[in-house]
């Protein structure tokens, strides 16, 4: 068993912190099958390795209705329960399965808000190994512009060792 995740232990420099939680959540989750498990361990490891990340957490595409998310494991305040892919940045991220950064929540047409406190939000599809969309990564500041090109590729890279195996 991997040893305990110590987000202290994190490169101090942003693009080193997501390289070495890259190397701590795929040996947390080696060998582990479950989806949940999986979505819950890196929404708590994100959480806890960056302090500025006020929500973290999936939304889960529902098989049972056409184009709609549906809340999975997250870490932070009460998330909305259900985003259509028409609406907001998660919608926008599903429907067009591509990274979405928002520097700004209120300039984004359409946006959700699931917590008034959230200003700043980056999503990520999560495709599965034939490339069906799965879900989508959400994660919020409460500070405009917390969100770059290195937490995408960040992000982008954890999504896909850890989904698209």
């Amino acid at each position: 068993m991997a040893e305990a995740f110590q987000p202290d232990q994190l490169a101090t420099d942003k693009a080193g912190r997501y390289r070495d939680l890259a190397v701590e959540i795929a040996a947390v989750l080696d060998g582990e099958p479950d989806l949940t498990a999986r979505m819950a361990t890196v929404s708590s490891m994100l959480r806890a390795a960056f302090a500025h990340f006020f929500w973290v957490g999936f939304y889960v595409v529902d098989r049972t209705r056409t184009e709609e998310l549906v809340v999975g494991p997250y870490q932070g305040t009460l998330g909305c329960l259900r985003i259509a892919f028409t609406r907001g940045v998660c919608g926008a991220a599903a429907r067009e399965r591509r990274t979405v950064v928002v520097e700004d929540v209120d300039a984004f047409p359409g946006h959700i808000a699931c917590d008034s406190r959230s200003r700043s939000e980056i999503v990520v599809p999560v495709l599965g190994p034939d490339g069906d969309l799965l879900a989508v990564l959400d994660v919020d500041a409460e500070t405009p512009g917390a969100f770059d090109a290195v937490d995408a590729l960040g992000l982008e890279t954890i999504v896909a060792q850890t989904f698209a195996r």
